[in-house]
């Protein structure tokens, strides 16, 4: 079996850092040695486990942050009993890896999910060619860059249907809807909506409460006009349109509508402001539940346990779902949006969904919970969206319930430059440098252009690759990118 080159120096390089790492057959085993352990903590703690391609960067402050996650526990019950990390493994600015997942038992870590709750996918066909497509490009840009980026759309919405957004998702919110149509939405097929929940991670709807929504949000009356609702966010976030170049799986792609030179639309964004605003509270609410008399773990990754405080637990897990069900209706509305512009330049186009899954969650899974931080759920059958970059191609893909991994695929191909590298003085930002050339990036910051440029991010091909070969997922279609809305 074929090693990454300097194997053994590499090793060595890690252990002088504090962490304990072994390698067989693209997958690393760090665990923290006893330099880093800090007093009390399980000897037992579980050997996390990170797939890599083998010519990709080891980034010992990734293997630390995981290694630290995988440590965590609670000193009144609860631990973390598996801990493993999916191919666009890269550090975290919370300290939490992105593409870390972990399973707990009696408890639950807030900072694990951190504050983009939802952040995920969704992706939708239609029956265009990219000929049509180009042939009233400019027209259908003019028109969403209008509604991304200028505010004409319209996503008002009934006090009563807002606090059905948080409370039940998306059939909470249609429902509601139905009853008083308001905004752009007025002109939705809501029989598609509806239809669309079974294509739809949860059906679209976890159990959340209005009470843990920002109060300006969730008024007693009147209309709520929401100005984070049906806005794609910064980062990584994007609305992208794409062609399907390639189907490999065909009896699977069949079944999802999906053929070979359809146009398709994938959306990448999650619960924004929301999300934040509950991520932050509850990142506090947990460090605040700490024991008193005992020292914060230097990680500050505080979990909350179901043995100490079941109540906190509880709402915890009832706030999270409440900035989800947000996420789902954004990335719906996103979608929305696109949707209706299509029919209006191109006349009656269904472009139905194909699926839509968060990658920034916790969920109850076996005895405890999976919290996954940039990565897929991947269970058996299940579709995976995994987007490249701009310049790079995406997958659909399906899930193979990879138990070693925690039926998680990864979320992307992951960073290899950080964005202050890509815009830092004296950095060649031309576009051949920055694989920009050919690349149709609609936006109005530069900045955003340069930051989350085909450069910034490592090759999506051996990511794919190594999970395939892993039996993680398999290759349904590839996607090529046409042209990408970054905010």
């Amino acid at each position: 079996m074929q090693q990454p080159k300097n194997l053994n120096r590499l090793l060595r390089a890690l252990s002088r850092q504090g962490l304990d790492v072994s390698y067989d057959n693209k997958v690393y085993s760090i665990s923290l040695n006893s330099s880093l352990k800090e007093h009390g903590q399980d000897a037992d703690a579980p050997t996390a486990e990170v797939l890599l391609p083998e010519d990709f960067p080891v980034e010992a402050k990734a293997l630390k942050q995981l290694a630290s996650l995988a440590n965590v526990r609670h000193p009144q019950g609860g631990c973390v009993c598996r801990a493993c990390a999916t191919p666009d493994f890269h550090p975290g600015d919370s300290g939490v890896a992105i593409g870390s997942i972990v399973q707990t038992v009696g408890m639950v870590i807030p900072a694990a999910t951190g504050s983009d709750i939802n952040c995920g996918m969704r992706l939708h066909v239609a029956d265009l060619s990219i000929e049509q497509f180009l042939s009233q490009r400019d027209r259908f840009v003019e028109l969403l860059k209008g509604d991304y980026f200028f505010g004409t759309r319209d996503v008002s919405m009934t006090a009563k249907t807002a606090g059905a957004m948080f409370q039940h998702g998306i059939p909470g919110w249609l429902d509601a809807l139905r009853d008083k149509p308001t905004g752009s939405a007025a002109n939705s097929d809501f029989q598609q909506l509806a239809s669309e929940c079974d294509r739809t991670f949860l059906g679209g709807s976890m159990n959340g409460d209005v009470k843990w929504a920002p109060e300006e949000l969730v008024p007693n009356d009147g209309l709520v006009r929401d100005g984070g609702l049906g806005t794609i966010g910064g980062g990584n976030h994007f609305v992208e349109i794409q062609v399907v170049e390639e189907v490999v799986d065909r009896a699977t792609a069949y079944t999802w509508g999906v053929r070979s030179g359809q146009i398709a639309f994938m959306v990448h964004s999650g619960s924004r402001n929301v999300g934040k605003y509950i991520g932050g509270m509850w990142r506090d609410r947990a460090c605040d539940a700490w024991p008193k008399t005992l020292k914060h773990p230097e990680s500050r990754l505080f979990p909350l346990s179901v043995a100490a405080n079941p109540e906190l637990v509880n709402s915890y897990l009832q706030a999270e779902a409440t900035a989800a069900n947000y996420g789902f209706i954004n990335r719906l509305l996103l979608a929305e949006l696109l949707r209706w512009r299509l029919r209006q330049v191109f006349g009656d186009v269904e472009a139905p969904l194909v699926y839509d899954v968060p990658h920034n969650i916790t969920l109850a899974e076996g005895a405890g919970w999976v919290t996954r931080k940039g990565a897929c759920p991947a269970h058996l059958g299940q579709p995976v969206i995994v987007p490249g970059s701009m310049g790079a191609p995406s997958y659909l893909l399906v899930g193979k319930g990879n138990d070693r991994f925690l039926r998680s695929a990864s979320h992307g191909a992951g960073r290899a430059r950080s964005r202050f590298d890509m815009s830092r003085e004296g950095v060649d930002k031309t576009d051949s440098a920055l694989g920009l050339t050919g690349v149709d990036c609609i936006t109005l910051r530069e900045e955003r252009r340069i930051e989350e440029a085909p450069a910034a991010y490592k090759p999506i091909q051996p990511v794919i690759d190594v999970q395939v070969e892993a039996q993680i997922v398999g290759v349904v279609a590839k996607m090529k990118p046409v042209l990408t809305f970054k905010a």
